[in-house]
């Protein structure tokens, strides 16, 4: 998907935008039809891994995702945290589709932000985008407990996450969400070649030997 830099059409009310700081930073996985997404970095929030939260007896299995015995994935959240930042991607939707992100992410919580809470890798950027204009950024739930058993990466979810951050911010970019990112040292589940992750994307050979050269360095602890 090419990079879309346009400015969001008038009727902040017909748009919506979420900013994705995991599998949403990767285009490729969106959906919905994306009007324009930016690149940009987050102030107060900081991203960690975290087991999933238990909602099952509530809610259901995923649908479409079969599991392994036992296998319950960790995931990605974020939470507010004074003085941090992430780097991630404002997507720019058709505020009819949210339903559809929300579904998507229903592990976790849609909490509002605003455009001074976004820093922007290219300032004329924040000029294209309404002011008026509702942002949002989803949490994982807390107010479940987390799932029993083992909570590893799954490698598919991962690859495709990398591929967003490489492609968005490139190699630096890559680094700095291993480093910046907290519970980095569960374990990985390969799936690689048989993905669980159902947005699970193709990487070129380049692509897998820069991201498995990045998890060496969070594996020896190289943190810059």
């Amino acid at each position: 998907m090419s990079k879309l830099r346009r400015p969001v059409p008038s009727g902040a009310g017909e748009f919506v935008g979420y900013f994705g700081y995991g599998s949403l930073v990767n285009r490729a996985t969106i959906a919905t039809g994306v009007v324009a997404a930016y690149p940009a970095r987050l102030k107060g929030w900081h991203r960690t891994w975290r087991a999933r939260p238990d909602m099952e007896a509530d809610m259901g299995p995923t649908p479409g995702v079969t599991l392994p015995e036992a296998l319950t994935p960790s995931l990605l959240t974020a939470h507010r945290a004074p003085g941090a930042a992430i780097d991630g991607l404002l997507v720019i939707d058709r505020a009819d589709n949210l339903p559809v992100i929300d579904a998507r992410e229903f592990r976790y919580h849609r909490r509002d932000i605003s455009i001074s809470d976004l820093e922007f890798t290219q300032t004329a950027d924040a000029n294209g985008i309404d002011p008026d204009i509702r942002l949002h950024v989803y949490e994982a739930r807390i107010e479940h407990p987390p799932t029993q058993g083992p909570s590893p990466i799954l490698r598919s979810y991962l690859d495709a996450v990398m591929q967003g951050f490489l492609r968005e911010f490139g190699p630096d970019g890559l680094h700095r969400f291993v480093t910046e990112t907290d519970a980095f040292h569960m374990p990985i589940h390969e799936d690689r070649h048989a993905p669980l992750y159902p947005r699970a994307v193709t990487l070129l050979a380049s692509e897998s030997e820069l991201f498995d050269l990045a998890l060496g360095r969070r594996v020896n602890g190289v943190r810059n």
